[in-house]
């Protein structure tokens, strides 16, 4: 009887333990609240962001904001796919690798067409010229074989890495700004530029809303981040 007895006692304090919001585990009790805060926080997953959900071993995402920032995106790009292919048998289909062109990098994530008719008001922008000519590109340098923008890396242009897998978000932010100059020093329409610049991305170009928040996004999404800093 006596085992009895403490067999009901006990299940008089379980249930009682779980009426005022407490959990049992093992031997002790641990309010509600107290599990709850000690819960891992978790992101939320926003629709506009699942273009980064890509089927892969590895993710990596570069975040470009200058001129220089967006060549050595390029080089360390060329090398990570190189080397997971030549080290580890990992081919560039297997890998997620976004590049974001933010700020001053935006620039370069517009084509040669682009280029050759705004190229001095983009050169101006990044603060960038032609190293051999000193003069405002007419093209894209950054998608120019063989260019190779102050490092070795004159195989990886921006078409290059694209028919890699490599995906371009585009600085949506950035993107206004140069919509703005374009139009004030052309006296164009703002909406017909930006439907210009929108045609004529670079090969896996994607505007995004504001390059930062990409930034953001894709670690949330669970990708590596390099960025270069001279």
């Amino acid at each position: 009887m006596a085992e009895e007895e403490q067999g009901t006692i006990a299940r008089r304090k379980l249930v009682a333990a779980i009426g005022t919001g407490a959990v049992v585990l093992g031997a002790a009790a641990v309010p509600r609240e107290a599990s709850a805060k000690n819960a891992r926080w978790q992101p939320a997953f926003e629709k506009d962001d699942d273009w980064m959900e890509i089927p892969s071993r590895h993710r990596l995402v570069f975040d470009a904001t200058s001129a220089d920032g967006a060549a050595h995106a390029l080089f360390f790009a060329r090398n990570y796919i190189g080397v997971n292919k030549s080290a580890y048998g990992i081919e560039p289909a297997q890998l997620a690798t976004i590049i974001i062109l933010r700020h001053m990098a935006t620039v370069f994530a517009f084509n040669d067409a682009i280029w050759a008719k705004y190229g001095k008001i983009l050169s101006s922008m990044a603060k960038f010229v032609d190293p051999k000519t000193q003069d405002a590109p007419n093209r894209n340098l950054y998608d120019v074989k063989g260019y190779g923008p102050g490092l070795a890396n004159a195989d990886a242009t921006l078409s290059d890495l694209a028919a890699q897998g490599v995906r371009f978000a585009v600085c949506g932010a950035a993107t206004q700004r140069i919509i703005g100059l374009i139009a004030a020093q052309t006296k164009a329409d703002a909406e017909e530029v930006r439907q210009e610049l929108q045609s004529h991305l670079v090969p896996n170009g994607r505007m995004v809303a504001a390059g930062i928040v990409t930034v953001n996004r894709a670690q949330e999404r669970g990708y590596a981040m390099s960025y270069y800093t001279p």
